[in-house]
Parts: structure tokens; C-alpha cells; sequence
């Protein structure tokens, strides 16, 4: 007898995902993959998964809990997903503990300081990849999301299945069988507090948005918003390459952007020059938003000599003399006196 349909379809997820990874068939020196796992029956569901999966493809696999600290009793909780990670078959386990204290706020800095800790323990081990737990459910609300933050494009794009060394087998799968498969494996999946949490604004949007949808809409919303996020990343990416093309046209030795040659860009390919220049000059790209970028924009096609446009992480973006800089605010203060000096007033 084969395993449980919601084991098969959790596993069927992963050995397509790892397929792209597979290291020779057995032996030292095979590839490692880590699972990121809090605990939760996802990233739990996950874990099995390429526990079982990961040896057939010819790949080491080893698990990383992150402890948040932001509970009573966390560490405590870490520990029992290492022993529960360990169980399961993979080496190495660790547990990687993060202070949660930066901008944006508590989901945001969470966030930040998560993949960091993910990023560190795959550069000291040497993985080949960090697999993440993300279901279809956690898609779809990350395009409502950005959907209602106005994000644009790339928001309503939503989690791509790989993004540099990480993989989100499971977007394809939904939650209700990620909690079957544990349920199924007799796996104890931990029952994490924040995501019931209304002060949470995705617990908000799990919890009574998305059902609402279905009650006026019918069935499938979540499949649908899925499925939108697909069609939008391949758009997407296209418009990024382009974007990427053009930045390094337009921009000069001194890191500078010329301001003529942006107003000519057509829109869509302009405001991702402007986002991509940003984030490379330090701003938090969770924390960049429209309004940011739209306030660069100003600078370049609504320009009647005023001043910089004020971005996350205290950076500047400052038309000069038709080009545009990215500094952060002594640079930027010293090259306004120089330019004062000269005896500018709206530069350009």
C-alpha cells in the first residue's frame, strides 16, 4: 500500500523541485539541501517530505529551525523541532536564534532577520539550497496583500518557486494537505499563536478576507489568485531584464542616472529603474513601497527644482545637474553645500 493521497501529493511537490538538484546517487560529497521548518505543519509536511525524497535524488538533507524570541518559552520550542527535524531522518539539524529588532515593523524585522539566519547556516554548511514550507494558501494571500497595498506588479507577482539558493516546492499544494500529511505521518505540528493573532494584518486576510471572497464568489478564489501570480511573474521578469538593461545604460561611472534618459523610458520600465537603483543604493526593498518610487519619478518627469525625494534606510534620491543620485544623508548634505557653494538653487 502506498502512502496517504496527502503524503503522495506533499512528496510528488518536493521530488519535482529537487529534480533540478540531483547529486550523484549515493556516497560522501552529495549536494545539501536544508528545510527551514518552525514547526508548523507545512515546513513540518515539508521536512518528511525531503526526508524521504532527498536520498533517491542523490542529495544530502538537513533541517534549520529559526527561534524569533519572540514568545515565552521559544527556545523550548526550537528544541522540539530539532529533535522532531532529527527524527525524521536529517543531519545536520540547527537551530539558528535571531533578535527580531529592525525596520518596518515586527512581521517585516521578523522576516529580515529570518533570512539572515537561513542565508548564514546555508553558507556555513554549504547547502546547495533552503527549501521553504510556503503552500498555494500563503500565495494567494500574499497577492491579496499587494493587491490592497497597491503594490503593483511585482507585489501582485507574489513568491516565485525559486528565488536564488531558496525553493518553494509546496506553492502548488494547499494547507489542508500539508495538515493532512502530518496527520497522516503522525507528525505533531506545532500550533504557532502569531498565526492566529488578529493584530497580524496576513492572520486578518487568512482568517476573514479570503473567506469572505469565497462566500461572495464561490470556490477556488485562492486557486485563482495563484494562478494570477503566475501569469504576472512571467510578465514580470521580462519587464525586470529590460529594466536591468536600461540601468546600466543610464547610469555613469559615479553611479548616477541620467535624468533625460529616464523620462524617456515608457513608464513601467522606468519606475523599475528607479526601484532597482534604490534597492542597490541600500533602501530595504520590503520596505520600499509606490509611493517611494513615485516620489523618484517626480525627480525625473515632474521636475521643477525641488528637492530629494526621502526613501527607506536613509537613503536620499536627488536630482543634480540632469542626473539623478542615490546618497545617504551626510553624503547627500555635503554634496547639497558643494553644490550651494556653486551657487545652485533648484539644480539641475
Amino acid at each position: 500500500m502506498g502512502p496517504a493521497p496527502a503524503v503522495a501529493e506533499v512528496r510528488f511537490a518536493v521530488r519535482k523541485a529537487l529534480a533540478t538538484l540531483t547529486g550523484p546517487a549515493d556516497g560522501p560529497g552529495r549536494p545539501l539541501v536544508l528545510v527551514a521548518c518552525s514547526g508548523g505543519p507545512d515546513s513540518l509536511a515539508l521536512a518528511a517530505a525531503v526526508a524521504h525524497e532527498a536520498p533517491k535524488a542523490g542529495l544530502a538533507a538537513g533541517g534549520v529551525t529559526v527561534d524569533h524570541q519572540l514568545q515565552p518559552g521559544s527556545a523550548g520550542q526550537a528544541a522540539r523541532v530539532t529533535r522532531a527535524l532529527a527524527g525524521l531522518g536529517l543531519d545536520p539539524v540547527r537551530t539558528e536564534t535571531v533578535t527580531a529588532d529592525g525596520p518596518g515593523g515586527p512581521e517585516a524585522s521578523a522576516r529580515a532577520a529570518r533570512y539572515r539566519a537561513l542565508d548564514g547556516a546555508a553558507d556555513r554548511l554549504g547547502a546547495v539550497a533552503v527549501l521553504l514550507g510556503h503552500t498555494l494558501d500563503d500565495q494567494a494571500e500574499t497577492v491579496l496583500l499587494g493587491l490592497a497595498r497597491g503594490s503593483g506588479a511585482r507585489s501582485l507577482a507574489g513568491m516565485a518557486p525559486r528565488s536564488g539558493r531558496y525553493l518553494r516546492p509546496l506553492l502548488g499544494v494547499r494547507r489542508a494537505v500539508t495538515v493532512a500529511a502530518c496527520a497522516a505521518e503522525g507528525l505533531a505540528a506545532w500550533a504557532d499563536p502569531h498565526n492566529t493573532d488578529p493584530a497580524y494584518t496576513r492572520v486578518r486576510v487568512r482568517d476573514h478576507a479570503l473567506p469572505a471572497l469565497a462566500e461572495a464568489l464561490g470556490p477556488g478564489v485562492a486557486e485563482a489568485l495563484a494562478r494570477t501570480a503566475d501569469l504576472l511573474r512571467a510578465d514580470n521578469d521580462v519587464l525586470d531584464a529590460l529594466a536591468v538593461a536600461e540601468k546600466e545604460r543610464l547610469t555613469d561611472a559615479d553611479g548616477a542616472l541620467d535624468a533625460a534618459g529616464l523620462a524617456a523610458l515608457p513608464e513601467a520600465i522606468r519606475t523599475r529603474v528607479l526601484h532597482q537603483a534604490a534597492a542597490a543604493a541600500g533602501c530595504p526593498r520590503g520596505a520600499l513601497s509606490a509611493r517611494h518610487v513615485a516620489s523618484l519619478a517626480g525627480l525625473v518627469t515632474g521636475w521643477h527644482g525641488q528637492r530629494w525625494a526621502d526613501l527607506p534606510g536613509g537613503i536620499r534620491g536627488e536630482r543634480l545637474y540632469g542626473k539623478l543620485l542615490f546618497t545617504a544623508p551626510a553624503r547627500a548634505e555635503q554634496a547639497d553645500g558643494t553644490a550651494n557653494a556653486e551657487g545652485a538653487g533648484g539644480r539641475d
